[in-house]
């Protein structure tokens, strides 16, 4: 674009043109749920500007897709539901009023594992009433994993330069690992989640999802930008972030790291995907790393207490949500309701369980919700990623992100085959999925972890961890590895 070989024009044009050709026909992806109508007259308008000799910033023109749950002009934001699938945000996230200050075209919402996969213990990762099933580009008979699906399969598919996915545990991970793509999920604070349909106050994060780790690192730099807009977390990270993510970057940044690498992570082992962690270590070796096997005494035990936060957190976020918009409903109550009356369209596969169990906790002023998310942080982070980092002088966690892609199953649910980054998680703290090879042509991802406020160094060590092993395969849409 700088040399005017490209404009932002031509080049939201030849996205919209692959959406049609791969999302809408062709393999059928089902990635993005709704265009943003003005994406052309924004490119445009932004192309105006550079002749005018008027350039804001890395991402000016450079088209950006959204998860389904980020609010956005002059979209809906659903969180793929049908009771939401009129709602009109009345102003934009903070997140994308930064995307847009820094020139970026919004060019559409992607798909979602419905109500970020918060629902039902059953759910189908990738299914959502509003935009039905997602489809995995690497094999279209398998999951693109989840919540943030339809970003993972859409950037795999280059229907868009990069996106925005949300994680409360493993969103962004899981779909990044499951679609080849480097999956980053700040500490949480550091992106403003005001304007996003929230899960967690304790656990929520948007982040970038990207092709390579520089990708994801330019766009960071500009979430990471973005006002509070009431996040308290957020106006808490002030002074924490690093001022440029993409200097940050260094090849060299794995010499003379420490990286611990997390034995009974609870990721069920697979023979392609342990022959390519061994190749992975080998690189790191190879680069100047020293690895080191580390066990996490607490790995897991954050579980129950997790879960009695999320539900505890899940009723009062969304019902702020819902009174703070226009939205139709504005109880978790009225949308259980709502359900219950659309069943045949909205619950076909699954029910919603974990609605109803949420519905019937108090407010956060709670003993039991207190001392369940003061037991969750202990277990995770201080007695979990801190207390392994301490002891061993590491730099990083690292251990596969999660198994290869599973079968989509909407009649049985997700065949998940556990994950490691469950402490990142439940504690807050950053995490990043990075490409490292494949298993019977599906792809791999090894996950970093570190403490919180760790994030440039893991994306530098991810970066350098990338220029060694130049392990990402573009997806060419079989319908299926199996013979």
């Amino acid at each position: 674009m700088a040399g005017g070989d490209l404009s932002s024009a031509r080049l939201t044009e030849a996205y919209l043109d692959r959406i049609a050709a791969l999302d809408d026909a062709g393999p059928r992806l089902n990635a993005v749920i709704e265009l943003n109508p003005d994406a052309l007259g924004e490119a445009r308008a932004l192309d105006a500007e550079r002749k005018g000799g008027q350039v804001r910033g890395p991402l000016h023109g450079i088209p950006v897709l959204l998860k389904d749950n980020i609010d956005a002009l002059p979209m809906a934001n659903s969180a793929g539901s049908l009771a939401l699938a009129e709602h009109r945000p009345r102003r934009d996230a903070p997140l994308v009023a930064a995307l847009r200050a820094a020139g970026a075209v919004i060019l559409g919402k992607t798909n979602l594992s419905e109500w970020a996969n918060f629902r039902s213990p059953r759910s189908t990762s990738g299914w959502s009433a509003r935009g039905g099933q997602t489809r995995n580009p690497y094999a279209l008979d398998r999951s693109a994993c989840g919540s943030s699906s339809g970003t993972g399969a859409a950037i795999a598919a280059s229907l868009a330069a990069v996106g925005v996915g949300t994680e409360t545990d493993g969103s962004i991970l899981c779909p990044s690992a499951m679609n080849g793509l480097v999956g980053f999920k700040p500490s949480v604070g550091l992106v403003s989640r005001a304007g996003i349909i929230p899960i967690s106050s304790s656990q929520d994060s948007a982040g970038p999802m990207a092709r390579s780790v520089a990708d994801a690192a330019q766009l960071l730099n500009v979430l990471a930008a973005a006002e509070a807009g009431g996040d308290r977390a957020a106006q808490a990270a002030a002074g924490k972030r690093t001022p440029d993510y993409v200097a940050a970057l260094d090849a060299d940044a794995l010499r003379g790291a420490r990286l611990g690498l997390l034995r009974d992570s609870g990721v069920r082992s697979h023979p392609d995907q342990d022959a390519a962690l061994q190749r992975a270590l080998q690189r790191m070796r190879e680069a100047g790393a020293t690895v080191v096997e580390v066990r996490m005494p607490t790995q897991g035990k954050w579980d129950g207490p997790e879960f009695e936060v999320l539900l505890y957190e899940f009723k009062d976020g969304l019902q702020r949500y819902l009174r703070d918009s226009d939205a139709p409903i504005k109880t978790l109550d009225e949308l259980i309701a709502f359900n219950r009356a659309q069943a045949e369209r909205e619950m076909p596969f699954f029910g919603q369980e974990l609605f109803e169990q949420a519905a019937k906790k108090g407010p956060l002023t709670e003993p039991a919700y207190r001392k369940a998310a003061a037991r969750a942080r202990q277990l995770a982070g201080t007695q979990g990623i801190d207390a392994l980092v301490k002891k061993h002088r590491l730099d990083a966690l690292i251990a596969p992100a999660t198994t290869p892609a599973f079968m989509a199953d909407p009649v049985n649910g997700d065949a998940f085959g556990g994950a490691s980054w469950g402490a990142a998680a439940v504690a807050g703290y950053p995490s990043l999925t990075v490409p490292m090879g494949e298993a019977q042509g599906l792809p791999v991802g090894l996950a970093f972890m570190g403490p919180r406020w760790s994030d440039a160094r893991l994306l530098s060590l991810g970066y350098a961890f990338e220029q060694a092993t130049g392990a990402r395969r573009a997806p060419r849409y079989p319908v299926s590895v199996n013979p």
